[in-house]
């Protein structure tokens, strides 16, 4: 994209799509879209109006989609040149800088629909960026979009040696896109030789594999929900649950538990756990098991754990499969509180945008009355700042994270 803004095909919407963008929320979706008068380009650039012909906002439009439009301004002054999204970008890194202060080396530098950059993510490891395309517009802008970046964060004495793609998500075939992974091309950076990288969050070191981690290969929107969780590890003995690359499991260890035992059900999740562990000095303070969670807690015996850390994956991706969710995650959290002693300690999340705070707040009493016990309520949390929450956008808002006593 050159520094001349394109001309942008009109569309017109129905009433219940410009009552969505008026309310503020950015999409436009298939049944919403008035029979095209001109041919529009998939990943193009369109101009939304009313069915009476009112200026609504201009998006990247895909036919392909159930989000026919992915709306990026409601100025009708906007000119999309490569200067309009060099100022989206640098909006992007300014918010960080401030948010984020000294934690900056290892952050969501670009959160999709909050940034304003619909689809697409951008993780920061250290000197490593990993991306996430999921839009087809923006598939079709990324070169400029990734060199910008680049720029911006050299320009800011940030070193940046490698751009890491993750689109190997099967949701890319519902925008029309394929699906694979690989370092992107930058002018004049040779890709690094390794897909892997270390990084170092509340104190504690990692190795990311970017390449065949989970989603980017690092979840970094728990960074201070695993330092406020620490804070109550000294002197327990801990049982980390669901704990991926054992990152829970390695703050409370580092804060001062006295044992700590971290179980995932994936044998690679826990071998790089187990090197995580020797990163940090931690392997005689922490065991790792391979097993099934929900077998685990049904076995063990009452009161064998002062603190019990609850990370599920998220148990639901879409309204249709909420019921089952809500029984799996009752589940897990009314045997941790039958498991624990009064007094005891429950650090509990859910990482499900469908699994609103609302029906996740239902299910924990639920579970407590079943226990037969209280919760005391320490602290409530969501995703860290580099994850804003448009409060417009309810998609952005995912993450529940909850510590109780229980009493």
């Amino acid at each position: 994209m050159e520094n001349t803004a394109p001309k942008l095909v009109k569309i017109q919407i129905s009433q219940k799509g410009e009552t969505g963008l008026r309310a503020g929320h950015p999409w436009v979706y298939d049944t919403e879209v008035l029979p095209l008068v001109q041919p529009c380009t998939d990943g193009s650039l369109v101009e939304v109006r009313s069915a009476k012909g009112r200026y609504l906002g201009a998006g990247f439009y895909n036919s392909r989609s159930k989000i026919r439009v992915r709306v990026i301004s409601t100025n009708a002054n906007d000119r999309f040149d490569r200067g309009f999204f060099r100022r989206r970008l640098s909006h992007a890194w300014e918010y960080r800088k401030t948010v984020m202060g000294k934690d900056l080396d290892c952050c969501r530098l670009i959160f999709g629909e909050a940034d304003f950059f619909p689809g697409l993510t951008v993780d920061r490891f250290g000197d490593i960026l990993v991306t996430q395309t999921l839009c087809l517009g923006i598939e079709r802008i990324k070169p400029m979009l990734f060199e910008e970046l680049y720029r911006l964060l050299a320009k800011d004495g940030q070193t940046i040696r490698g751009i890491y793609e993750r689109n190997d998500v099967a949701i890319r075939r519902l925008e029309g896109l394929e699906e694979y992974k690989g370092f992107f091309s930058l002018p004049g950076l040779p890709p690094p030789e390794r897909t892997d990288t270390q990084i170092t969050e509340n104190g504690v070191r990692y190795r990311v594999d970017f390449e065949n981690g989970q989603k980017t290969g690092f979840f970094l929107d728990q960074k201070y929900n695993r330092r406020a969780a620490a804070a109550l590890a000294p002197g327990k003995r801990v049982l980390d649950c669901f704990t991926h690359t054992g990152s829970f499991a390695l703050n409370a260890a580092k804060a001062g538990a006295t044992y700590v035992h971290a179980v995932d059900i994936s044998q690679d999740a826990v071998d790089l756990a187990r090197q995580n562990a020797a990163l940090n000095g931690l392997s005689d303070r922490v065991r790792f098991e391979t097993a099934n969670v929900f077998d685990l807690l049904s076995a063990l015996p009452n009161h064998s754990y002062d603190y019990i850390i609850l990370d599920p994956p998220a148990f639901t991706k879409s309204r249709h499969t909420v019921d089952a969710a809500l029984r799996g995650y009752k589940q897990i959290n009314l045997r941790a509180m039958r498991l624990l002693p009064r007094g005891g300690y429950l650090a509990t999340c859910s990482c499900s945008h469908f699994m609103t705070e609302e029906l996740f707040c239902q299910m924990l009493r639920c579970a407590a009355f079943d226990a037969k016990v209280s919760l005391r309520q320490i602290e409530a949390r969501q995703q860290a700042a580099d994850h804003p929450i448009l409060w417009n956008v309810p998609q952005t808002n995912y993450l529940k994270f909850y510590l109780f006593q229980i009493v």
